[in-house]
C-alpha cells in the first residue's frame, strides 16, 4: 500500500509518501513549505496571504514529492479537510480531489487533529511495532488552536475527556508573546526567554486547576500577564524573562496535573503529547517526571514532526485503512470531500 498525503490546514504547504504493510511501513518523503517567514511581519497567520501561498506551492512541490513517478504508484491520496483556516483548507482539498479523480485514486480526509497523535508512531519505534500493548492510551494534544485530552481506545476510537474553554495554550502563548513585544511564532520565544527567568517570581493563577473535570482555561492566565505587565509598565528584560517563566510554569502545571489525574482515573496503559506545544521542553520534562512516577510510558513526537506536516496524516490514513475505520471516497464521491474548519473527530 502506497499513499501521498497533502496537508494545508493553515501556514504549512505539506507533502508526504508512506508505504508498506501491517506495521511495516516506512516514510518514504516528507516535504514542507513553511510560511512563518512570510507572517512573521504581521505577528500572525493572515488567512488570505496563507491561502494564496498554499496555490502558488502546492503543485510544485507536488513535482518534488512525485517526480518522474506521477501518481501511477500511489494507491490512495489522503488529505486534511479540517480543522483549520477554510480558505487554506480548500486549496488542499481542491487539489487532492482533482489529483484523486484525474488518476482514478480512493480519497481519504484526514482529521488534522487525529493526524497530531499518529506523530508519536512516526517518533516511536516500540510503538509503531506494538501499539496494541499501549491502549487505552491518553492523549494530550495541545496546539495553537486546540487543547484536548482524548481516550485513545484504539485505532479511530476516541472519547473527548476535556478541551480548552476559551483559549488554546498555544494561544495564550502567542497572546502573551505579544503582550510582551518578543515577536511571532510567540510560544519558542516565551520558552526561550523562559530559561533564563525565575518561575517564582510573578505569582499567576492557575485557572480551573482544581475544577474536579479535565477542561482547562487559559485566558485568565493570559490576562494576569497583562495586567502584571500594566502595573510593572517600565518592565526589564530580567522582568520579562520572569514574566515568561512564571506564565509557562503555570500553564504546564494546568496541563500535566490534569493529564496525569486523568491517566490515573481511566486507568490507561500510555501516555502521548502532540500539537505545536508538544515541542516545550518543560511540558515534556514535567509530565516525564510526573508518568514514571506511576509507571507510565510518555510518547512523544521528534521535533520536526510536532508542527504541521502531511506525514503525520499519511500516518492516520495508513492505520485508518489498516484497521477499516477511514471513509473511502471513490469516483463521483470524491466530490464530496469538502474543508471542515471546525471538524471535532473526537465528539464522535
Amino acid at each position: 500500500m502506497r499513499i501521498l498525503a497533502l496537508e494545508s490546514s493553515c501556514d504549512e504547504t505539506a507533502l508526504a509518501i508512506i508505504s508498506g504493510s501491517g506495521s511495516d511501513w516506512v516514510l518514504e518523503k516528507d516535504i514542507v513549505y513553511s510560511q512563518i517567514a512570510i507572517h512573521q511581519k504581521y505577528g500572525g497567520v493572515v488567512p488570505e496571504v496563507a491561502a494564496r501561498k498554499h496555490a502558488e506551492t502546492i503543485f510544485p512541490l507536488l513535482t518534488e514529492t512525485l517526480g518522474e513517478e506521477k501518481l501511477a504508484t500511489i494507491d490512495y491520496l489522503a488529505v486534511t479537510a479540517g480543522p483549520g483556516l477554510v480558505a487554506s483548507l480548500l486549496l488542499g482539498v481542491t487539489a487532492a480531489r482533482s489529483l484523486a479523480y484525474a488518476a482514478a485514486k480512493p480519497l481519504l480526509p484526514v482529521n488534522h487533529m487525529e493526524g497530531h497523535i499518529y506523530s508519536n508512531w512516526l517518533s516511536n519505534s516500540e510503538l509503531k511495532n506494538n501499539d496494541q500493548k499501549y491502549f487505552p492510551s491518553l492523549a494530550l494534544v495541545v496546539s495553537g488552536g486546540h487543547t484536548e485530552l482524548v481516550l485513545m481506545k484504539n485505532h479511530g476510537d476516541y472519547q473527548l475527556l476535556g478541551t480548552t474553554q476559551d483559549d488554546a495554550v498555544g494561544e495564550a502563548f502567542d497572546k502573551v508573546a505579544k503582550i510582551l513585544n518578543l515577536g511571532y511564532p510567540g510560544g519558542p520565544i516565551v520558552s526561550k526567554e523562559a530559561l533564563e527567568g525565575d518561575d517564582q517570581a510573578y505569582k499567576l493563577p492557575r485557572p480551573m486547576l482544581n475544577s474536579g473535570d479535565y477542561n482547562f482555561s487559559f485566558s485568565g492566565l493570559k490576562t494576569a500577564v497583562l495586567y502584571t505587565l500594566e502595573r510593572e509598565k517600565n518592565i526589564s528584560q530580567a522582568a520579562v524573562k520572569n514574566i515568561c517563566a512564571s506564565f509557562q510554569a503555570a500553564a504546564v502545571e494546568l496541563l500535566v496535573k490534569k493529564t496525569i489525574k486523568a491517566a490515573q482515573e481511566f486507568q490507561v496503559k500510555s501516555i502521548m503529547i502532540a500539537g505545536g506545544v508538544s515541542a516545550n521542553q518543560l511540558l515534556r520534562e514535567e509530565l516525564k517526571k510526573e508518568s514514571t512516577k506511576i509507571s507510565l510510558p510518555l510518547f512523544y513526537p521528534e521535533l520536526k514532526y510536532t508542527g504541521d506536516n502531511a506525514a503525520m496524516i499519511a500516518v492516520a490514513a495508513y492505520y485508518g485503512l489498516q484497521n477499516k475505520n477511514k471513509k473511502i471516497l471513490k469516483g463521483e464521491e470524491i466530490f464530496s470531500a469538502k474543508p471542515l474548519s471546525n471538524w471535532q473527530i473526537f465528539l464522535k
